[in-house]
C-alpha cells in the first residue's frame, strides 16, 4: 500500500512538473513575440526621446538584448532560487506587488466559490423535494436566465443602477481611501462583485448537483428503503446525498478555473485591485516579469486542482487510471 501510494502521488508530482515547465515556455515564448515595447512600461514617455545607443542600453540593462532561449534559461535559473525579477511598471519585486493584490482576490474568489457550491446545493437540494412542482420550475427558469447573462453586462447594469442612479454601492474598488483595515467598508465594496461572481456560476452547478441527486433518487436502493418505511428527508439527505458527495467534491475541484476565470473578470469591471486587474496590466504593458509569475500562479492553480479532481474521480473509479494508462 505504501509503495503504491508513493507511486500515485510521484506520478501526479511528475505530471505537475511537466505542466508548469511547459506553461512558463509557452508563455515566456508568447509574451516575447507579441506586439508592443517593454520599454514603455519600465521608462514612460521617456522611451520616446531615447536615441538608439540609449535604447539599446536600456534593453541590456533589462536583459532583453540576448536570444530569447537565452533569456528564459536564465530567468528560469532565477526563479528556481526564488527571484522572479522587478516589475516593469511597478520598479519592484514581482512578489510584493503581488502580495498586495493576492488578498482582495482570495477574498472576492474564496468566498465566492463557498457560497456558490453551498448555495448550489441548497438549490439542487430543493429542486430534487419539489421535483416537477412549481417551486422546482420557477428555480429553474430563473437559473437558465441567470447564467445565459453575460458577466460584464450584467456588471454595467448593476453599477448604472446601485451606482450611478441609486447611489447605493460603490461602482469600483476594494475599499475606501485610508480605510483598508475597516471589514465593514470592505464588504460593502464586495456586494455588487460579489452578486456577479455567484449570479454567473450559481445555476451551472446547481443544475449539475439536481441531475445527480435525480440518479440517485432513482437509484433501486431508494426503492428498497422506501419499503422499509424511511422518510423523504431520510432518503434524500441520509442516503442520496452521501451519494453523490465524491461527484460533488471533484466537480468543486475541477470547477476552479472556470470560477477563477470569472473572478478575472469581474475584478477588471469593477476596477477591483486584485491579481485579474493586474494580470491585465502585466499583459497591457508588457511586464514580462510579472506577468510570468501570475500566469504560472493561476496556471498551478488550475493544473493542481484538475489533477485533484482526476485523483478524485480515480477513487470512485479504480478502473479509470488503469484504463488511462492503457491508452
Amino acid at each position: 500500500m505504501d509503495k503504491n501510494m508513493i507511486l500515485f502521488f510521484g506520478k501526479k508530482l511528475v505530471v505537475f512538473a511537466v505542466s508548469m515547465f511547459v506553461l512558463s515556455l509557452t508563455v515566456f515564448y508568447v509574451a516575447r513575440f507579441a506586439p508592443g515595447d517593454p520599454l514603455v512600461s519600465y521608462y514612460g514617455d521617456r522611451v520616446e526621446k531615447m536615441s538608439q545607443e540609449e535604447r539599446e542600453k536600456a534593453e541590456e540593462r533589462l536583459g532583453l538584448r540576448e536570444p530569447v532561449h537565452i533569456q528564459y534559461v536564465k530567468w528560469l535559473e532565477n526563479a528556481v532560487h526564488g527571484d522572479f525579477g522587478i516589475s516593469y511598471k511597478y520598479k519592484r519585486n514581482v512578489l510584493e506587488v503581488i502580495q498586495g493584490r493576492l488578498f482582495n482576490t482570495l477574498v472576492l474568489g474564496g468566498v465566492g466559490f463557498i457560497l456558490i457550491f453551498g448555495l448550489a446545493l441548497l438549490l439542487g437540494i430543493l429542486c430534487v423535494w419539489f421535483e416537477e412542482r412549481l417551486v422546482d420550475r420557477i428555480i429553474c427558469q430563473i437559473g437558465v436566465v441567470t447564467s445565459c447573462i453575460p458577466e460584464f453586462w450584467f456588471s454595467l447594469v448593476l453599477i448604472l443602477i446601485f451606482s450611478v442612479w441609486l447611489k447605493v454601492f460603490p461602482s469600483s474598488g476594494a475599499y475606501s481611501m485610508g480605510r483598508s483595515q475597516d471589514v465593514g467598508d470592505r464588504i460593502f465594496h464586495l456586494i455588487l462583485p460579489m452578486t456577479i461572481v455567484v449570479t454567473s456560476h450559481l445555476w451551472y452547478y446547481a443544475y449539475m448537483i439536481r441531475n445527480k441527486l435525480l440518479e440517485e433518487v432513482r437509484a433501486d436502493y431508494v426503492l428498497l428503503a422506501k419499503a422499509k418505511g424511511l422518510g423523504k428527508a431520510e432518503i434524500l439527505l441520509g442516503h442520496c446525498l452521501r451519494g453523490i458527495m465524491p461527484s460533488y467534491l471533484s466537480l468543486m475541484a475541477v470547477s476552479v478555473s472556470h470560477i477563477l476565470g470569472g473572478t478575472y473578470m469581474v475584478e477588471m469591471v469593477f476596477s477591483y485591485p486584485g491579481i485579474g486587474t493586474l494580470s491585465y496590466e502585466s499583459a497591457r504593458y508588457k511586464d514580462y516579469n510579472l506577468l510570468m509569475v501570475l500566469c504560472i500562479f493561476s496556471g498551478a492553480i488550475v493544473i493542481l486542482c484538475s489533477i485533484i479532481a482526476q485523483a478524485i474521480n480515480e477513487r470512485i473509479d479504480p478502473g479509470m487510471g488503469s484504463r488511462e494508462d492503457g491508452r
